[in-house]
């Protein structure tokens, strides 16, 4: 079983429920007793938020660095950035680092191809929504045309991330706005929602809604899973003595 390096705390909340997904799928596959092998780096996110709002990306490309290359020494085989906003720096951190990063603009991606979807509405905080790091990579690689809010929906969302979600706050009118962003982009040809903010799981589900949700949180954690159990070691071939 490969460890999985989880670079985390941006918010806790979100990497709680990547520790508790990926723990429950290698259990889900192996029985018993299994549980994944982790590693888990986790940032102050008072420190993170206060960077990205005041645009500080160079001492956070830095953070991201140093936690990265913390994961690799203490032994992880792959590296999960458990947000993703901070997929903003994520070709720098590969570049700092030799072992691969399980993107979770592309884990989506492969998800939402395989449904009918194909301009799928993108809910995130306003630099995932904003900025071309991820819409332009779902784009480029993917050939995916995600919808965005509008400017005031986005900054609804953004608030709720931020100002309940990052603080494990959960509330039904605000699930009503966002289940009201959604409907106005479904009028606007969105065939699809994807919950691109590793919080918004806590807010969301595909319960909420007959179009085809992508739950990246979900969606990374089950890529994690299959990746730390590709290689079938013997042992599990030849069954338990």
């Amino acid at each position: 079983m490969q460890t999985i390096g989880l670079l985390g705390g941006m918010s806790w909340e979100s990497s709680a429920v990547y520790y508790k997904l990926i723990n429950e799928g290698v259990r889900a596959r192996l029985g018993g007793l299994h549980s994944a092998k982790i590693v888990l780096w986790s940032a102050e996110f008072q420190d993170v938020a206060s960077k990205q709002a005041a645009g500080d990306w160079q001492a956070l490309r830095e953070l991201m660095i140093d936690g990265a290359r913390a994961l690799e020494r203490a032994g992880a085989d792959m590296l999960l950035i458990c947000t993703n906003t901070m997929h903003k720096l994520a070709d720098d951190v590969a570049a700092a680092i030799s072992i691969p990063i399980v993107h979770i603009a592309d884990i989506a991606a492969a998800a939402i191809k395989a449904t009918p979807s194909r301009r799928p509405l993108l809910l995130a905080t306003r630099f995932t929504m904003e900025e071309a790091f991820y819409r332009g990579r779902m784009l480029d690689r993917h050939e995916l045309d995600l919808v965005r809010p509008t400017a005031d929906e986005e900054r609804i969302v953004h608030d709720i991330i931020y100002r309940e979600l990052c603080q494990g706050v959960v509330e039904p009118a605000s699930k009503a706005q966002c289940m009201a962003i959604i409907d106005a982009a479904r009028a606007r040809g969105a065939d699809g929602v994807i919950l691109g903010c590793t919080e918004l799981d806590l807010l969301l589900s595909q319960a909420d809604s007959d179009l085809p949700v992508f739950d990246t949180t979900a969606l990374h954690a089950q890529a994690a899973v299959d990746r730390a159990l590709a290689p079938a070691p013997l042992a599990a071939m030849m069954g338990h003595h």
